[in-house]
């Protein structure tokens, strides 16, 4: 029997629940505070200027999709009269539907990617420098010299090649090949050793190239650079490392994402070089297998040359070609973006 005066026993398998008190919820307790979302009203300034915002964000896609289009467009009557063989095809003789850009393409790239063998060391010593090692006074000025080199046009850069550096360059390309063309077949040049053999060749329109995008790869090197964490800057000093020693083991680990974008950002841009490697080449339709021998040629550089005097078969060729070049660099420059955001650096100055 159970006294008045007892409380009841609960019944089997209920709960005992907490007492909260009058001031806490259940919950509210003090094991479970979470941060207050505060929220401001939008007025009608801020609308206006999110909705630019957002419209200008999404003008770039449609830019890009209408430039698709455009090329899409204009080079479809090339694509059907040649199908798939327009990838392969090294020849350009459009009036008997026989062109393809088999032999520009490749040319392309490998302009492209004598420019970076040159271009990556010098920009990377470049940033290191200017972000860890130059005077305060002397780093404001280089920064300012990368961005004027950025700045200088195109056209400023093929008329140097062409006028200034090619002809002191023949001397330094002789020698590669007579001395080092017996044991690295891609430097042998076959055609004799006479002046003409060295000029125009993919070899120094890379070099024009890998100078126009050092400032590219340097500036946002530099930038990933300078980023690199304060406390393990000092923390690697604290135990006894030097300024190298911290460069190497915290500087150049972070930013070595960033470093990646960098260089396939400018890999990009030397693929699309139009002006300058027009001036310094001599024009060919044969894939290229030595690289100082006379002769080259790139997609960009075959729709400078050619538009002028294209029928409209051939003008349409041309858009293929730019179609080919326009994805080609869509997608490295995508590529470059998805490394930079997938590394530390990236995620450190996303915000």
């Amino acid at each position: 029997m159970t006294s008045a005066a007892e409380p009841a026993a609960p019944y089997a398998g209920a709960s005992r629940q907490p007492d909260h008190g009058p001031d806490h919820g259940p919950d509210h307790g003090p094991d479970q505070d979470v941060p207050r979302t505060i929220t401001a009203p939008a007025t009608p300034g801020d609308r206006v200027f999110r909705g630019a915002l957002r419209l200008a964000g999404l003008s770039v896609f449609a830019i890009m999709g209408l430039i698709a289009f455009f090329l899409i467009l204009r080079g479809t009557d090339a694509l059907r009269a040649v199908g798939w063989s327009f990838l392969t095809e090294q020849k350009w003789q459009t009036a008997a539907h026989n062109f393809g850009i088999g032999a520009v393409l490749p040319n392309g790239l490998l302009i492209a990617l004598i420019a970076l063998v040159i271009a990556v060391p010098v920009a990377l010593g470049t940033a290191i420098f200017i972000a860890e090692y130059a005077p305060v006074r002397l780093r404001a000025a280089l920064v300012s010299l990368i961005d004027l080199m950025a700045a200088i046009p195109s056209i400023v850069y093929g008329l140097w090649g062409l006028f200034f550096l090619q002809p002191r360059i023949l001397g330094f390309v002789r020698w590669l090949a007579n001395h080092l063309g017996e044991y690295i077949p891609f430097l042998k040049v076959r055609t004799g050793d006479i002046g003409t053999s060295y000029t125009s060749s993919t070899f120094i329109a890379g070099v024009v190239v890998a100078l126009m995008i050092i400032p590219i790869i340097t500036s946002l090197s530099r930038e990933v650079f300078s980023q690199a964490p304060q406390g393990e800057r000092e923390g690697a000093y604290a135990l006894g490392s030097t300024r190298w020693g911290m460069v190497r083991t915290v500087v150049l680990p972070f930013g070595k994402g960033g470093v990646i974008g960098a260089v396939m950002l400018g890999f990009g841009r030397a693929m699309g070089e139009t002006i300058a490697v027009a001036l310094i080449i001599s024009p060919n339709f044969k894939a290229i297998t030595h690289i100082l021998e006379n002769g080259a040629n790139s997609i960009s550089a075959l729709i400078a040359l050619r538009f002028g005097e294209s029928d409209a078969l051939s003008l349409s060729a041309l858009m293929a070609a730019g179609l080919v070049l326009f994805a080609l660099t869509l997608l490295v420059n995508v590529l470059a973006g998805f490394v930079i955001n997938r590394s530390r650096s990236g995620a450190a100055t996303a915000d």
